[in-house]
């Protein structure tokens, strides 16, 4: 396969990766706490010994759309929305993970944990425990009061690096190292919406899938041309 071949196929790939991650955005347009991916593309640039440079792009890596989603009024006492920056962090089996989805319940011992059974973690990196039948008010700032007294404090979390921001899986995330988030608030009773807009999404997979088509076509038209070369040389 020639120079071009390689190219158009890198550029197949490419965008056949963000046609996926599309996909999943508006898949996840009603997800509460869902954030937006997008994809870098990054260029190589290679110099060939007496041609002209060769350049492939290369879907490199995926980007995080932070954007402050809606917040929607649920009156649940363990539904919690972020205001500002920050995450919720959860214990999981693979290790403490991010999330902006604040649906939490208390379990059978008393700590309030997701749909998925992960435990919330408060600002010291403990379970959040709230006694059986109290009445239960989470302020501003994280803290957790049971009939009038507190029990403990939520915490809001940042990555340490912020580009170590990984998505894992569904609406969470592993930010390696934290550290505690400035410039956020909780809102009890409020759950963050999904921040995909669908208008833009879909103009995006459409204008993607003609990227494709067009490439598709090179190929093919390059693909004719190599075999009328070779048949014209075998006469």
């Amino acid at each position: 396969m020639d120079a071009a071949g390689y190219v158009a196929l890198a550029r197949q790939s490419g965008l056949m990766r963000e046609m996926q991650i599309v996909a999943n955005n508006i898949a996840n347009i009603s997800t509460t706490g869902f954030r937006r991916e997008g994809i870098v593309f990054a260029e190589h640039v290679a110099r060939l010994e007496g041609e002209p440079s060769l350049s492939i792009a290369h879907a490199s890596g995926r980007l995080v759309d932070l954007t402050q989603a809606g917040l929607v009024p649920t009156g649940g006492s363990y539904d919690l929305g972020i205001q500002g920056n920050g995450f919720f962090l959860v214990e999981t089996p693979d290790g403490d993970r991010l999330t902006r989805a604040g649906s939490f319940s208390p379990n059978a011992e008393g700590e309030l944990v997701t749909p998925e059974g992960h435990r919330l973690l408060d600002l010291g990196g403990a379970p959040v425990f709230v006694p059986a039948g109290a009445t239960v008010a989470v302020g501003a700032d994280g803290t957790v009061s049971a009939n009038g007294a507190a029990v403990g404090q939520i915490g809001l979390w940042q990555p340490a690096d912020p580009l170590a921001l990984r998505h894992q899986s569904g609406t969470l995330f592993d930010g390696g190292a934290v550290e505690p988030a400035e410039g956020g608030t909780i809102r009890q009773g409020f759950l963050e919406e999904s921040n995909v807009n669908p208008v833009a999404e879909i103009a995006r997979m459409i204008e993607v899938q003609r990227a494709y088509e067009m490439g598709q076509k090179f190929l093919e038209t390059e693909d004719t041309r190599a075999r009328t070369v070779i048949q014209t040389l075998g006469r």
